[in-house]
């Protein structure tokens, strides 16, 4: 490999670590609008179980309907194992995200210890210049800790 084509990859793979710490910051602040820059339209995903679905927006209403009546979360990406190739890679890193109730559910927690396996792709739907988006994504859940009552949609 070139110096050139090695510095190539490293850009990728920091630009796809980004793209995971993005989801991460827009899980923990409710900026659901940065899921844009997160995920193709047709992104495929399973959040563990046998539940799986298609679409950036059915995912974004599913992740608002578990956070949005939560109290402070916190999603810790770590250990990336990151392989491109051309225009496509595959992702594998750890998580784990606690989360704190808020209201009738004060004082419970939930924590959840797993692993993000995803796959991406560089497109243009959001800019004139190729930028990664997932375009599918499977949790695998290695630990739970705590009430997934926590979880929840926000009052209305």
């Amino acid at each position: 490999m070139t110096n050139k084509e090695m510095e190539q990859v490293l850009s990728d793979q920091e630009s796809i670590r980004q793209v995971l710490n993005n989801y991460a910051y827009g899980c923990d602040t409710r900026t659901w609008k940065l899921f844009d820059e997160v995920f193709t339209p047709t992104v495929e995903f399973n959040y563990g179980g046998e539940y799986s679905a298609q679409g950036r927006d059915k995912l974004v209403k599913l992740i608002r309907n578990s956070l949005g009546g939560c109290g402070p979360t916190q999603h810790l990406l770590g250990n990336f194992s990151i392989n491109v190739t051309g225009d496509t890679a595959s992702c594998f890193c750890y998580i784990r995200a606690f989360h704190v109730g808020l209201g009738a559910k004060k004082g419970q927690l939930y924590e959840v210890w797993g692993a993000y396996k995803d796959k991406l792709i560089l497109t243009t739907e959001t800019s004139s210049y190729p930028q990664w988006k997932i375009c599918e994504r499977k949790m695998l859940i290695t630990y739970e800790l705590g009430s997934r009552d926590v979880l929840g949609p926000a009052a209305i």
